[in-house]
């Protein structure tokens, strides 16, 4: 599961080191422009997530997967020769949205098995895996630029989307019980997509991991230009952003080891809450110590850090009222997840000014709003940890 999610990290974050090429073989002026080979991915990605749980909720979770892996290598290969700049996006496009089965379906097969704390401790520990990945893609991207063209890094991606095809091929077997079968008609599609919005105990840890995973987004977005150019440390990027990623890592670790003994929300709401203090000390670093990356890159590290304390426990408490449809409860909640995060992270980009200023401005708003969603869901109560049980939220079959 963990080489699968690391497949689309890998697509995002192998790029970085190439976007300065990509904008000089295309001929594009905006510095901000070139950005857009990671924003259309993401946000395609966003939307190709509603589709891959209904059929897995249907014909099984391999069939699925094994399309999203094919898709995966074909549009690498096809993003090789593209002739354009806009060509080369909607290469992105159709990769972003093919392959978001790789993001969708490893949530919905864990589902199948486990639930509660002991799910989110699990997701922890792919999240491991999962999250080394932005730390060596980089490296990886420049071990490419090195020796080839940036088009060959998208070759890299086809090699590893085809050896995790080979592995999930022998290695995982079918996790759909065959009695939780879902059509897909009308009627299931109409009741299943919209069920995380009617659900309140999950829909605002949905919008709220969304939002603060929007501002990492911002900040992969801008990382090239902020760290190479406004900082001045072009050379030491893939270095610099690797090791502030590494902490994600880290925290995911930690996590695993801690969530079943506090629980899901304890860990989770305890994070956000850091999440906020740190971000305004961003802010204030970004207006007072401006040119200082002593201050910006603890303190990334530190939001990156906490991130590994939100994701899995957001996402495990997200879907811990839907087993008799996880996939589509897995699609749904992917997609605003990811919809949410690719437009705020392309905006933030955009946005880019030169300075540090408007991804800490990005990164305190998206956790103050996380943290009024969670209240939310949680009916104003933080710290809860509700009594473990196997509940379904039913839907048409």
């Amino acid at each position: 599961m963990a080489a699968l999610m690391s497949l689309n990290a890998l697509a995002i974050d192998a790029m970085l080191p190439a976007l300065d090429e990509i904008a000089s073989a295309f001929a594009i002026d905006d510095p901000n422009r070139r950005q857009l080979v990671v924003g259309v991915y993401l946000l395609a990605t966003g939307f190709g997530a509603l589709v891959p749980g209904l059929f897995a909720d249907r014909y099984g979770r391999r069939p699925v997967l094994f399309v999203s892996l094919g898709i995966y290598l074909v549009a690498s290969l096809l993003c090789m020769i593209a002739p354009t700049f806009e060509v080369l996006l909607g290469l992105r496009a159709m990769q972003g949205f093919g392959t978001a089965g790789l993001m969708v379906l490893p949530a919905a097969i864990i589902r199948d098995r486990f639930d509660g704390d002991r799910m989110a401790r699990l997701l922890s520990m792919i999240f491991i895996v999962f999250m080394l990945v932005p730390v060596l893609a980089p490296t990886m991207g420049q071990a490419v630029l090195s020796v080839a063209s940036w088009e060959w890094i998208f070759f890299a991606l086809g090699l590893f989307g085809l050896a995790a095809a080979v592995w999930a091929w022998l290695r995982m077997p079918e996790t759909l019980d065959p009695r939780n079968r879902q059509k897909i008609d009308p009627r299931t599609i109409a009741y299943n997509l919209p069920l995380t919005l009617r659900t309140r105990s999950s829909v605002g840890y949905v919008l709220g991991g969304g939002l603060t995973f929007g501002g990492v987004f911002g900040y992969i977005n801008s990382a090239p230009q902020l760290i190479g150019g406004h900082f001045g440390a072009e050379e030491q990027f893939p270095l610099i952003f690797g090791a502030s990623a590494a902490t994600l890592a880290f925290s995911s670790f930690a996590n695993s080891r801690i969530v079943e003994r506090f629980g899901a929300r304890r860990v989770s709401h305890t994070a956000l809450i850091a999440f906020i203090f740190v971000s305004l000390v961003q802010v204030y670093a970004a207006e007072i110590h401006a040119d200082s990356l002593a201050w910006f890159f603890p303190l990334i590290s530190i939001n990156l850090c906490l991130l590994g304390f939100l994701g899995s426990n957001f996402g495990s408490i997200a879907m811990q009222p839907f087993f008799n449809s996880a996939g589509a409860a897995s699609s749904v909640q992917a997609s605003i997840r990811m919809l949410l995060g690719a437009v705020m992270g392309i905006v933030i980009g955009q946005f880019y000014d030169g300075t540090a200023l408007p991804l800490a401005i990005a990164l305190l708003a998206s956790s103050l709003i996380s943290l009024a969603l969670v209240l939310f869901s949680e009916r104003g109560k933080l710290f809860t940890r509700p009594r473990q049980s196997r509940y379904f939220t039913e839907g048409p079959r």
